[in-house]
């Protein structure tokens, strides 16, 4: 498994990956796609997550999602983790998540931000 920076030529996986998740994810407005990072398997993209950068101070994590054969393997708590190495790199500093799978966030220390249910936010150290 190979977590990566995504290029253009990707997009169509991508689109087709969060396609499957229609009644979870937004459809419309995807982040582009050099801001999202791939899971690769034996040359097939497999899941996907986006890094959106608002300014210096706000990023978000969006548009996680992996193919269901393929999840329990961790593959999302890697590329959740890719998307927090890439915000602490561009020095941004908070990075907010809206889920509803709290607690794959919740392990990799987001917490919810003014007793939200679903708006999860990290402070990046």
């Amino acid at each position: 498994m190979e977590i990566r920076k995504a290029t253009s030529a990707d997009f169509p996986a991508i689109t087709g990956i969060i396609a499957r998740f229609p009644d979870t994810l937004i459809q419309v407005h995807l982040p582009e796609p050099e801001e999202f990072f791939v899971a690769e398997e034996n040359g097939t993209i497999v899941a996907c997550c986006a890094l959106e950068v608002y300014s210096q101070r706000l990023a978000e994590v969006r548009s996680l999602a992996v193919l269901p054969e393929h999840q329990g393997k961790s593959i999302a708590t890697q590329l959740v983790a890719r998307c927090l190495k890439e915000a602490k790199t561009r020095n941004v500093y908070e990075v907010l998540t809206i889920t509803g799978a709290t607690s794959l966030f919740e392990k990799q220390g987001f917490g919810a931000f003014n007793k939200e249910k679903f708006a999860l936010i990290k402070i990046i150290d």
